[in-house]
């Protein structure tokens, strides 16, 4: 539907350009002008609103169009998950961490002209907090947010809580503009900012033809650097074979979401350039510790020694990906690159086997049609546990099915994409592990154990990285060796994009986010 009312408002000045183009050169046909920046993207952003989305296809807009109290860092031209002032020029934690004080820089402000304030933070937050939705779910419910004085904030936590500080950077801490607000009292601004932006950042949002395109412009009162592009289009392409090929002709400069085969094709053509970076969304299988036959440690870590983590790397992922070394990936800090790694080991899988009390007949294996690599990985599992004497049973369900399986713990096996809505290892270790997150909010395992309960509650108590890195790391030696999940891999994020674009930066947090303020051609 979408290319083809895009093929009807296009055909007449489609004409026109076909009949251009014989006239002139190809490479001056297809490039786009060099201020300019077009995305390809796949569909159109759900929301706007950063109170409401924790969609990365809506915060391709959002993410430039408004700024936070804090950012993640560029670290020698790399995307870290260390955070610094954007908004706040300063801050300090109280010492029993319940209460946080922000310094604003003087010099915001919105793209209407007026300045950003400590009542512009209030409002945000305190809108936040009442709309409920995804991005809320960072915060204690009772979080309270005072005005100290125009530039200065405080945020008053009931107990310490160690991830606060990162858990700004995230697009639900965006501040919104109180103008925006008071003229749209009936819903929060809710219908408004769900279509347009009203931030402080870099660019707003000019035009929206649902299903052709976005435009951005630059802020003119922003306080930044000024950007190199006058114009940022985000074009709608919904098959991703039209997103490569328009890419190849130069049509736009990038081409987000494509498929591996479309991205090899680039690869081979080499007019463009596909890049590659390490990602923190990992894939993993939900034991069910909880009841039933996988209670059992034995048959855990065999299933763990069984899998064939590699042959899934390589044919599923292409070798876009590597192994996971337990539950924190690698570039989280916190990472141990020395914990206890599965490998597909058959003697050790059947070792383990033979220590298990009650030997099932049959295992259920969940699944849906969620993400096109779940099949191959029930298939791939299918196969090693029947060499070892185990039958895996297939269930492929609608994934709000399989979703209220799993939350009831109603399955041996399941699986699960994860990746963290802030840079902090409690969105692997907590969220996974504490016995009271069981279910859907994250413990998909209905893993419980005393000790690592109590280590989780450590490393929230104190914002000392270095003690937080302590726990987290005692605590995953446990859950490795307990095999609460199996831990497949991490998919890498790739990138297709035109060699002149310069200054892109990944930044692992922000899959599908482009830093256009700071890039150029």
């Amino acid at each position: 539907m979408k290319t083809t009312h895009l093929f009807r408002s296009l055909l007449r000045p489609a004409l026109l350009t076909s009949a251009l183009a014989l006239a002139l050169p190809a490479a001056v046909q297809a490039a786009v002008p060099k201020d300019m920046l077009v995305i390809g993207k796949a569909a159109d952003p759900q929301t706007l609103d950063p109170a409401v989305t924790i969609d990365n296809n809506d915060w391709t807009v959002t993410y430039p169009a408004y700024q936070r109290l804090v950012r993640y860092k560029t670290v020698d031209g790399k995307g870290s998950t260390e955070v610094e002032g954007d908004l706040a020029a300063s801050w300090q934690a109280s010492a029993d961490q319940k209460t946080w004080t922000f310094k604003l820089k003087d010099n915001a402000k919105f793209d209407d002209g007026s300045a950003v304030t400590a009542d512009a933070v209030k409002a945000s937050f305190e809108r936040l907090l009442k709309i409920k939705q995804g991005p809320a779910e960072a915060y204690p419910a009772d979080l309270k947010i005072d005005v100290v004085d125009p530039h200065t904030v405080t945020f008053t936590l009931s107990q310490p809580f160690a991830p606060f500080l990162y858990t700004l950077a995230n697009d639900g801490a965006s501040i919104i503009n109180p103008a925006v607000l008071k003229a749209h009292p009936d819903d929060d601004a809710r219908a408004y900012l769900a279509e347009h932006t009203a931030g402080s950042g870099p660019f707003m949002l000019k035009s929206w033809q649902k299903g052709q395109q976005l435009v951005l412009v630059p802020n003119p009162y922003y306080a930044g650097a000024k950007p190199a592009f006058k114009r940022v289009s985000v074009k709608i392409i919904g098959e991703s074979a039209s997103r490569r090929l328009q890419l190849s002709r130069g049509d736009i400069d990038i081409a987000d979401s494509l498929p591996v085969d479309q991205l090899t094709a680039l690869k081979q053509e080499g007019k463009v350039e596909v890049a590659e970076y390490p990602s923190l969304r990992v894939t993993y299988l939900y034991l069910n510790n909880g009841k039933g036959p996988m209670s059992q440690v034995d048959l855990r870590r065999a299933i763990s020694w069984a899998t064939d983590y590699q042959g899934m790397v390589k044919g599923i992922l292409s070798g876009y990906g590597k192994q996971m070394r337990g539950p924190i990936p690698e570039g989280m800090w916190g990472y141990d690159a020395s914990a206890m790694q599965y490998s597909m080991d058959e003697a050790k899988a059947k070792a383990a086997l033979d220590k298990v009390p009650q030997k099932p007949t049959s295992l259920t294996f969940l699944y849906s049609d969620n993400d096109p690599n779940w099949e191959p990985i029930a298939l791939s599992t299918q196969a090693s546990l029947s060499k070892i004497g185990v039958n895996v049973k297939l269930e492929k369900l609608a994934n709000a099915t399989m979703r209220e399986r799993v939350g009831k713990g109603d399955y041996d096996i399941a699986i699960g994409n994860w990746s963290p809505d802030f840079a902090d290892p409690y969105m692997f270790m907590n969220y996974w592990f504490e016995s009271d997150k069981k279910g859907l909010p994250g413990n998909r395992s209905f893993y419980e154990n005393a000790e690592v309960d109590k280590l989780m509650k450590s490393a929230l108590a104190t914002t000392d990285q270095k003690a937080r890195t302590k726990d987290y790391q005692q605590a995953e030696k446990i859950v490795i060796d307990e095999a609460a999940y199996v831990y497949l891999f991490q998919k890498n994020y790739q990138l297709a994009m035109n060699k002149q674009v310069k200054g892109y930066v990944f930044n692992p947090m922000l899959e599908q986010v482009f830093n256009i303020a700071s890039m150029s051609k």
